[in-house]
């Protein structure tokens, strides 16, 4: 299968989003352990927590902000949770009642979702849990299961799960069919069985045959185009394309009681990280209950937004840049351009090493679109003798071109910059 958009698309957004974000509290994990499983969980019985999706009514049409913003902040796709391990569907299954059509808004936010993707020019991306801890062949939590814990939940018997996996193959059709092309599925709680039990080859075939371009995460246990480390940027890349998936504050789903939120300036650090390792951000957003993103959210995506629109080129459609030996900080590449980005606040100049000093062509604040003074400086020997030296760029970065968030410099060659 061919690999071209996700692997140089960089940015994302993910949605976590349900009935339970009324209360406000972690998806799922509330159902199953409250402030035993995550930071900052309530008590609140499994009775109540499914409760919850009755009074759910959130205004009509709330994707179009989320995605409004995702694409003024420079994001190429976004998944939303359209089933998370609660079992609450946000499209109207016909394989379950537990769904948006059984709520107040009885809408479709699947739909909604797409449509405003689509309109935003953004690809289309579906969370869904393999584990469905609301469906009673599964078989569902109760309150006496608690606390949950990895490895020792209950088991159906055979004849249950063969019906819950009919049921669960099932609503893989309806999203795959439903709602035109899907450019990505995000599977997620593979760790609750083995590989064999999920039926993954045939899981993983009949989302082929059903969407050939999609890509496919790696938490189909066996399966997948692309790895998904998460809530941190890994110090050495996978050897294969992979997306790192980030909250903003520490919990997934909205928490009003997690006021420990990452800066604007965190996040563009955590961003051109995982662009200088050839990576994607998938940053997280949770929505309150009423459909809109918390204020402390729309705060740092402006800014962030704000960011992207002077120097988004040297994240989107790049590539992997110097190594760590020829720059002190995360850089990338776009054809003959070098993007280095500057998370410290630089000293009067930056080097950049192992380049072809005599083919650099210009070189500028991205910010600012300043012109940058330099120097260069390689071996006696090869000043006098090599005709295309590989050598030393020394910058000066005036104090006043210091962006507050990441400083951003462009080196053109008038060809290939590094060996």
């Amino acid at each position: 299968m061919k690999i071209d958009w996700f692997e140089k698309a960089r940015f994302g957004m993910f949605i976590h989003w349900g009935h339970i974000s009324q209360v406000g509290g972690e998806l799922s994990w509330l159902l199953v352990g409250g402030e035993n499983t995550l930071p900052d969980g309530k008590e609140i019985s499994v009775k109540d927590y499914h409760a919850g999706a009755r009074t759910f009514n959130p205004y009509p049409r709330s994707p179009k902000a989320w995605l409004e913003l995702a694409r003024k902040a420079g994001m190429r796709y976004a998944v939303l949770t359209t089933k998370h391990h609660d079992g609450f569907a946000l499209y109207p299954t016909r394989e379950s009642d537990y769904s948006i059509e059984h709520t107040l808004f009885k809408g479709d936010v699947v739909r909604e979702f797409v449509d405003a993707a689509r309109e935003q020019h953004i690809r289309v991306g579906f969370y869904f849990s393999l584990p469905d801890w609301h469906h009673p062949d599964y078989p569902a939590f109760t309150d006496e299961d608690r606390p949950y814990s990895f490895g020792e939940f209950r088991r159906p018997a055979p004849e249950q799960w063969n019906r819950y996996i009919k049921f669960m193959f099932a609503q893989i059709r309806e999203l795959l069919t439903q709602y035109g092309t899907i450019d990505l599925i995000w599977f997620d709680g593979g760790w609750e069985r083995f590989p064999d039990e999920w039926h993954a080859r045939e899981l993983h075939d009949l989302v082929r045959s059903l969407q050939p371009d999609i890509r496919i995460n790696d938490r189909l246990p066996g399966f997948g185009d692309f790895e998904t480390p998460e809530q941190f940027v890994p110090p050495q890349p996978p050897e294969r394309l992979w997306e790192t998936c980030l909250t903003m504050n520490e919990t997934w789903g909205y928490n009003p009681a997690d006021h420990n939120y990452k800066s604007a300036r965190d996040i563009v650090h955590a961003l051109c990280e995982t662009a200088g390792r050839g990576g994607n951000l998938l940053l997280n957003v949770s929505p309150m209950g009423n459909g809109e993103l918390p204020p402390e959210q729309i705060d740092r995506l402006e800014e962030i937004a704000g960011w992207m629109d002077a120097h988004g080129e040297s994240i989107l459609d790049t590539e992997p840049g110097l190594e760590p030996w020829q720059f002190y900080g995360p850089s990338t590449k776009k054809g003959n351009r070098i993007y280095a980005h500057l998370l410290l606040r630089p000293y009067e100049t930056v080097t950049l090493r192992g380049v072809y000093i005599k083919r650099v062509l210009s070189v500028k604040d991205v910010g600012n679109k300043t012109a940058l003074e330099y120097t260069t400086r390689c071996s006696m020997i090869d000043k006098f003798f090599n005709a295309d030296p590989l050598g030393e760029l020394i910058i000066q970065v005036p104090e006043s071109l210091v962006d507050p968030l990441a400083t951003v410099i462009e080196v053109e060659f008038d060809a290939k910059p590094v060996t």
